[in-house]
């Protein structure tokens, strides 16, 4: 009880009732509420990770519909038919040239020594 006192006398707001439900009010605001400061941050995060998603579908979009747009021409759907797929025409061979990635292509002859 002294030691209760002593913390009054030192910081007289301790001993105000209202002050002290303010602070409970705000704890239980900041820490325990649906809303805290915890399920804020959490939010912000999904609504972030949301945003980045939009922007990237948004952006599949605009490339999906310009390949659309290509295809609607006889000559530009072949084209796009032997790249993406590799189809061919009847008696035909098709060759892919693949580089080889595991030597350094920017070295020369002369580092290689």
């Amino acid at each position: 009880m002294h030691y209760f006192n002593n913390l009054i006398t030192r910081f007289p707001l301790i001993g105000n009732r209202y002050f002290l439900a303010g602070l409970c009010f705000l704890v239980w605001i900041l820490f325990f509420d649906k809303y805290s400061l915890i399920s804020q941050y959490e939010d912000r995060n999904v609504l972030f990770g949301l945003k980045k998603e939009k922007q990237y579908y948004q952006d599949e979009i605009k490339n999906t519909s310009g390949d659309l747009r290509d295809l609607k021409n006889d000559k530009t759907l072949e084209k796009f038919a032997r790249e993406k797929y590799m189809m061919k025409k009847e008696n035909e061979e098709i060759w892919l040239v693949i580089p080889d990635t595991s030597f350094p292509s920017s070295l020369t002859y002369s580092d290689q020594e």
